[in-house]
């Protein structure tokens, strides 16, 4: 699996932040407060436009495109797995738990995926940070849908829709 490169993906942050880093990118200290959040902009060929992040601690075994449930209180991030519960974002980079970063959790993402359909839903898989589309039985999550078929933009990833998506534990009734 291949996340797309700087060239075809490169989110920037639109807001007037003094000394803002890449969002892509990995701080070794916390440079902002955790839960901060920012707009950004896609600058990148793949032109996925206008997302909003969240800076968070990283988590071990993290990757990008991973999906990752976000605690805004304790400042905890935990890859999701099937039995995930709360709000997730999309990480952006291999921050790992001594490290600090940016999750996406609105706008166009490239998330990690096992299975995807154009337009469909999808759910949080028993791999840890990976998605897949809408199944009978399985654990939903919201706010998230496929835009393309798997391996789009490149292998292993699917691009998403997400809007503060969040597995609030109910499985869903029918494919789709």
């Amino acid at each position: 699996m291949a996340f797309p490169t700087i060239a075809q993906l490169n989110w920037v942050c639109d807001d007037n932040l003094l000394g803002q880093r890449p969002l892509m990118g990995i701080d070794t200290v916390q440079l902002q407060p955790y839960g901060r959040r920012v707009r950004g902009y896609d600058f990148g060929s793949l032109h996925y436009g206008e997302g909003i992040f969240i800076y968070m601690q990283g988590v071990a075994s993290n990757a990008q495109g991973a999906l990752a449930t976000i605690n805004e209180v304790t400042g905890v991030v935990v890859l999701t797995v099937a039995a995930s519960r709360g709000p997730i974002g999309v990480s952006l980079s291999t921050a790992t738990a001594t490290q600090w970063g940016w999750y996406q959790i609105a706008g166009s993402a490239v998330v990690s995926a096992a299975t995807a359909t154009i337009n469909q839903g999808l759910i949080v898989t028993a791999t840890a940070g990976q998605a897949a589309v809408v199944a009978a039985g399985l654990t939903q999550i919201y706010g998230a849908t496929s835009l393309t078929a798997l391996n789009t933009p490149s292998t292993g990833f699917v691009q998403a829709g997400i809007n503060y998506p969040a597995v609030l534990g109910y499985t869903s009734s029918a494919v789709g």
